[in-house]
């Protein structure tokens, strides 16, 4: 099969279009044909050898597929072959892939492969944040950075289901409009008016009682200047290249909670959170309630070009490889 291959650690230049053994489904596994996978700002980050849960050389980046089953391994009962899947994986930018059952789920009548790769990674941060770990509760005002983007986007449309008042931030007028058609009631170009002045006016003076924070950098400097007393900032990753060193002193002047969300750590440590937002997840997907908007797609070869549209945060919504 071909796949995106890396083999060594460094910028999106090390990852290389090659032909490969197919993969074999192990028992417990089941081998997937990809006709599509997402692609998330993390891949970047395991290119470069710096991503939390860091495979090992050589390996196959993308974790977000949607496809149909070709082959069973030993012991799976639940699914047959020519069953339309989405799930989680390593080694989605390529044609097949092996995974384990317990990882896939059967695709919701009428959705397209493009959206199902454009669901777990995204939406399930994003509810896990705002859910489990922000508690966000209906009337308070969240706030959201990077809005028009992957993860920031389902933020903005699961803030909204959940009863939020939405701020979102964006670079251009372009983007804040799409964070608007997701749901969001006001909007802020940061790249034109001051994050901190404008959250502040729009909120009375009070400030943010959730901010949800995919960029870091001057984005989460601006943040804690203008989250609510007893607000919570929620560290989603760093987009904007700089991790932020957090001053302890702003932090206990507000009573302020920092929040870290590593979504992937919950499907080994607390299943029952992925369980749970899941199922949530696919209620509000079959019943039409969220939409993943895919932006972009590109065919296997050109994934990396993908994928540096994301980096470069000239994409809005989600950009999709379709093998």
């Amino acid at each position: 099969m071909k796949a995106i291959m890396c083999r060594e650690f460094g910028d999106l230049s090390v990852l290389k279009l090659e032909e490969v053994p197919d993969p074999v489904a192990a028992p417990g596994q089941a081998l997937v044909r990809i006709r599509a996978c997402g692609i998330n700002f993390a891949d970047s980050i395991m290119a470069a050898g710096k991503y939390q849960n860091q495979p090992a050389l050589p390996f196959i980046p993308g974790s977000e597929i949607a496809g149909e089953i070709v082959a069973l391994g030993e012991g799976v009962g639940q699914f047959a072959v020519g069953d339309r899947v989405m799930g989680l994986t390593g080694g989605g930018y390529a044609e097949l892939a092996a995974v384990d059952a317990d990882r896939l789920t059967k695709l919701p009548d009428g959705l397209g492969y493009e959206q199902a790769a454009s669901f777990a990674v995204t939406y399930g941060t994003s509810h896990v944040a705002l859910a489990h770990r922000a508690r966000l509760k209906p009337g308070e005002t969240l706030l959201v950075h990077g809005a028009a983007g992957g993860v920031g986007l389902t933020a903005v449309e699961l803030g909204k289901i959940m009863g939020a008042r939405i701020i979102a931030t964006a670079g251009g007028p372009d983007k804040l409009e799409i964070a608007r058609a997701a749901g969001a009631d006001e909007a802020i170009d940061y790249l034109a008016q001051d994050i901190r002045d404008r959250v502040k006016a729009l909120t009375g003076g009070k400030g943010a009682d959730v901010i949800y924070d995919p960029v870091g950098g001057d984005v989460f400097d601006a943040s804690l200047r203008c989250v609510a007393f007893e607000g919570r900032i929620l560290v989603i990753g760093f987009a904007g290249g700089r991790v932020p060193q957090i001053p302890a002193n702003h932090v206990m002047v507000k009573n302020v909670d920092i929040i870290g969300v590593n979504r992937p750590a919950y499907d080994v440590l607390a299943p029952e959170v992925s369980r749970r937002s899941q199922e949530q997840l696919l209620e509000w997907l079959a019943a039409g309630r969220i939409r993943p908007l895919v932006s972009k797609t590109f065919p296997l070869e050109r994934a990396v070009e993908g994928l540096e549209s994301v980096v470069t945060r000239k994409s809005t919504g989600k950009v999709v490889i379709t093998p």
